[in-house]
C-alpha cells in the first residue's frame, strides 16, 4: 500500500512563494506518474500539473505554466511544486496522487494513490 504525504502549504501574501512536498512510502516511487491536483471551497478538484516516472515529461494547466514547478527526486522517493508569484485564486487545499506505471494525466479518476491534502492560501 503507497501512502502519500504533502507538507509545505501554509498562508502567503499574494506574489509570494512556497514549495509543497509530497512523501511516498510503501511502493515503488520511481515508477509512478505523480500529479498535483487543488480544490477551492465549493469547486471541483482540478489538475494543477503531472510529471513522468523519469521526471523527463512535465504538463501543467494554463493557469499555472510559468509559476508553478513540477519535480521530483527519485532517490528520496518524494515529489516537489514549486509555487511562485502565488495569486489569491491558488487559494486551494493541495493533493499530490501517483498513478501506478501509467503516463502522466490530467484526469484525477485515473490515479490509484492520493495523499490527504495541504491548505495553500494566498492573501490579496
Amino acid at each position: 500500500q503507497v501512502q502519500l504525504v504533502e507538507s509545505g502549504g501554509g498562508l502567503v501574501q499574494a506574489g509570494g512563494s512556497l514549495r509543497l512536498s509530497c512523501a511516498a512510502s510503501g511502493g515503488t516511487f520511481s515508477t509512478y506518474a505523480m500529479g498535483w491536483f487543488r480544490q477551492a471551497p465549493g469547486k471541483e478538484r482540478e489538475f494543477v500539473a503531472a510529471i513522468s516516472w523519469s521526471g523527463l515529461s512535465k504538463y501543467y494547466t494554463d493557469s499555472v505554466k510559468g509559476r508553478l514547478t513540477i519535480s521530483r527526486d527519485n532517490a528520496n522517493n518524494t515529489a516537489y511544486l514549486q509555487m511562485n508569484s502565488l495569486k489569491p485564486e491558488d487559494t486551494a487545499v493541495y493533493y499530490c496522487a501517483a498513478r501506478m506505471g501509467g503516463a502522466i494525466s490530467t484526469m484525477p479518476q485515473v490515479y490509484d494513490y492520493w495523499g490527504q491534502g495541504t491548505q495553500v492560501t494566498v492573501s490579496s
